[in-house]
């Protein structure tokens, strides 16, 4: 499983270690999560709870466009979003993985006419022996259950449900997330951000996602070979 989370960031990672996009106006202030949620590769934690905080006794607005990441960072933000409050979150294009209760931790939940939300079982990355990797496998289980009651919460649906859902690789369509309570609305007028995202890692994502034009893909692969020399000190 570990492969498979540094697959889906390696894949997804970008030349320069990206920075959070912020928008400020007057009453709120919109925060963009339109990367990997990691320390390493992506959005980590500790840049969102930093710049959340920053905004603290205004209304954010949160706009997510991202495939997931990295369990313990997704959910220490999530745990920052709890804590401001206010904050409104809006699914531009997708939310996948841990991008989906650092979503569904905000007091309302917006998403866009097609975009998509996708459930799974946690991942994590771990370098160890096996008295660390039986660690990790019992505190993977018990994040799980944490995001199982977070959902069951959000939804209302049964535990036991959302658990089937998380073990299956769930996708699901902005009306089949409403429809089970994972969103509050469907906005129909802002245009889906387009899915810049390789989704190799995950087994079932829709066809309409993993069909990727060749240009997006060779852009995609330039990208994380620029990256690659980067951390090797070769411009």
């Amino acid at each position: 499983m570990h492969k498979r989370i540094l697959q889906l960031l390696r894949d997804n990672s970008k030349p320069e270690r990206p920075v959070m996009r912020i928008e400020n106006a007057d009453e709120s202030s919109t925060l963009y999560l339109y990367d990997v949620i990691d320390s390493l590769w992506g959005i980590s934690a500790t840049d969102f709870t930093r710049e959340l905080s920053a905004l603290k006794g205004k209304a954010v607005n949160l706009r997510i466009n991202s495939p997931g990441g990295d369990v313990f960072d997704a959910r220490t933000m999530a745990t920052a979003i709890a804590e401001h409050g206010n904050v409104t979150a809006y699914i531009d294009g997708i939310a996948a993985s841990a991008a989906t209760y650092v979503a569904t931790s905000a007091k309302q939940v917006h998403m866009a006419e097609g975009a998509f939300f996708m459930i799974h079982n946690a991942w994590t990355l771990i370098i160890g022996n096996k008295e660390d990797l039986m660690n990790e496998a019992v505190l993977l289980e018990k994040i799980d259950q944490s995001i199982i009651n977070d959902y069951a919460k959000k939804t209302g649906k049964p535990v036991n449900q959302i658990a089937d859902w998380m073990a299956a690789e769930t996708w699901f369509t902005a009306q089949e997330a409403l429809d089970h309570g994972f969103v509050d609305s469907i906005t129909k007028d802002k245009q889906t951000a387009s899915n810049k995202w390789n989704l190799s890692a995950y087994t079932k994502a829709p066809k309409a996602l993993t069909e990727q034009d060749d240009r997006t893909t060779w852009i995609q692969q330039r990208e994380n070979a620029q990256r690659r020399l980067r951390l090797l000190g070769i411009d």
